[in-house]
C-alpha cells in the first residue's frame, strides 16, 4: 500500500504514531507522513528542523509544513493547532501524488484531521481516523473550556463534522464508543477498538542502575494535571506505614498545588519530585522502581478510558498500582499485576501498604503478568497489524 498519514507530532517528538509508520515500512509498505516542525515539549521549534522540508527517518518519507511552536502559555497552543491546520491542508491543496488510503492518528487538537478530510475530498481516497483523545470532551474535563460555552459548541460542532467524514474510526478505548453514539450522535460510522501501543519499547533494554533510598521506591511519571490525582499523593504517604519513598517526574497546571502539600503533609522525605525531565533520561528512573503507580479522575467520559499510562507501565514488567475506572480498571482486573484501589488519600495509602506486604517472589511474577499482557495486547507489532489489516480492508 502506499499510505499517506497526518498528524500533528512525529519523531524527535515522543509519539507513538512514529512506531507504527516504522512498523507499516517493515511490513513493506510505502508511508509518507504529513506532520509538523518538531516543537511538543521543546518550547520551540528544534534548530536542526527550521529549514527542513522533507526527509527520510527509517524508510518513512516525511514532509513537515511550517508551524507555531507551543510552549506554556494558552495564546502559543492555540497559534500552534491553528498553524497546522492551515499549513496541512495548504499542502495537500498542492498534493499532486495519489494513495491508496489516509490513516490520521487523533490527538489532540482534533483540527489534525481537516488535512486528511480534504484530501479524501479531493482525491477521493478512503480515510480511517484512529481516535485515542476524544474532542471536545477533552478540553472539557480538563477545564480549560467550559462546556456551556459558545466556544466548546464551536467545537463540539467542528469536532463531529470531522469525525463524520471518516471511513471508519479506530478508538482507543472501548467506552470511546458510547461517546460517539450518545453525545457526538455518529452512528454512521463504522467503529472499532484499536488502542495505542507504548513509547517505551524501544527503551527497555537500557540498564542504568539509578540509586534510590533503602525500601520500597514507587515512581509516577506524566502530566501533574487535574485529571491524574497527583496531589492527593502527598496525603496519602503521609498514611503509609511502610518503608516507602513516592518519587514523581513530570510538571503540569497542578504542579504547585502537589509541591504545597508535600509540605502541608510533612512527607518532604518521602515524596521526592524530579520535575519534568526528557523521556530517555525518565526511563532510567522507571527501569529501577519497585512499582509503578497510575490514575485517572473517575470524571466524564474521558475518565473511563484506558490511560495511556496505563499501557506504557505494562511494558516495564513492574508491578502496578492502579487508581482507576471504567476500561482502565477492567485492564487492571485482567492482567492480575496491579493492586487496585480507590481514589482518595486513605485507599491509595492502603494500596501502597498492601503491596509492601507481598513478598518479593510474588511482586515478580505480578510483573511478568503485566509485561505478558502488554505483549499479547498492546505491544507495537501487534497494534500495526491491526491497522494494516483495517487499512487493506478500506482499500478493497
Amino acid at each position: 500500500m502506499k499510505i499517506l498519514v497526518v498528524c500533528q507530532y512525529y519523531y524527535p517528538e515522543n509519539f507513538t504514531i512514529s512506531n507504527i509508520c516504522e512498523e507499516l515500512v517493515k511490513l513493506g509498505h510505502n508511508v509518507d507522513v504529513l506532520t509538523g516542525k518538531p516543537n511538543y515539549g521543546f518550547d520551540h521549534i528544534l534548530k536542526e528542523y527550521k529549514n527542513v522540508k522533507n526527509e527520510l527517518i527509517n524508510g518513512v518519507n516525511v514532509h513537515r509544513v511550517k508551524i507555531s511552536p507551543r510552549n506554556k502559555s494558552k495564546i502559543s497552543t492555540i497559534k500552534n493547532y491553528l498553524s497546522f491546520w492551515r499549513n496541512s491542508k495548504k499542502w495537500v491543496r498542492h498534493c499532486k501524488t495519489k494513495y491508496d488510503v489516509v490513516y490520521s492518528m487523533s490527538l489532540s487538537p482534533v483540527t489534525i484531521l481537516s488535512a486528511g478530510s480534504l484530501y479524501k475530498k479531493k482525491f477521493g481516497t478512503r480515510f480511517v481516523v484512529h481516535c485515542v483523545d476524544l474532542w471536545p470532551e477533552s478540553v472539557s474535563i480538563t477545564g480549560a473550556i467550559k462546556k456551556n460555552s459558545l466556544v466548546f459548541k464551536i467545537l463540539y460542532k467542528w469536532s463531529k463534522k470531522l469525525y463524520e467524514n471518516a471511513d471508519e474510526i479506530l478508538i482507543g478505548s472501548p467506552s470511546f464508543k458510547n461517546y460517539f453514539n450518545d453525545v457526538l450522535h455518529i452512528n454512521n460510522v463504522p467503529i472499532k477498538f484499536v488502542p495505542q501501543c507504548s513509547l517505551v519499547e524501544n527503551f527497555l533494554e537500557c540498564e542504568c542502575p539509578i540509586k534510590l533510598p533503602t525500601g520500597t521506591n514507587i515512581f509516577y511519571c506524566g502530566n501533574i494535571g487535574t485529571i491524574q490525582l497527583v496531589e492527593n499523593i502527598p496525603e496519602a504517604m503521609s498514611l503509609v506505614k511502610n518503608n516507602v519513598h513516592f518519587h514523581v517526574i513530570g510538571m503540569g497546571v497542578n504542579t504547585q498545588k502537589f509541591l504545597e502539600n508535600i509540605k502541608k503533609f510533612n512527607v518532604e522525605d518521602r515524596v521526592i519530585y524530579h520535575g519534568p525531565k526528557p523521556f530517555k533520561e525518565a526511563i532510567k528512573y522507571l527501569v529501577n522502581a519497585d512499582a509503578l503507580f497510575v490514575s485517572l479522575k473517575a470524571e466524564g467520559y474521558v475518565g473511563n478510558t484506558i490511560p495511556n499510562k496505563l499501557t506504557m507501565y505494562l511494558s516495564f514488567g513492574k508491578p502496578i498500582i492502579g487508581s482507576l475506572t471504567g476500561d482502565g480498571l477492567k485492564i487492571a482486573n485482567e492482567t492480575r499485576g496491579v493492586v487496585v484501589c480507590k481514589q482518595d488519600a486513605s485507599s491509595i495509602a492502603c494500596a501502597i501498604d498492601k503491596l509492601c506486604s507481598i513478598e518479593n517472589s510474588r511482586l515478580n511474577v505480578m510483573g511478568k503478568r503485566n509485561l505478558a499482557y502488554y505483549s499479547n495486547n498492546f505491544s507495537c507489532k501487534y497494534i500495526t497489524k491491526e491497522i494494516e489489516q483495517i487499512l487493506f480492508e478500506n482499500i478493497k
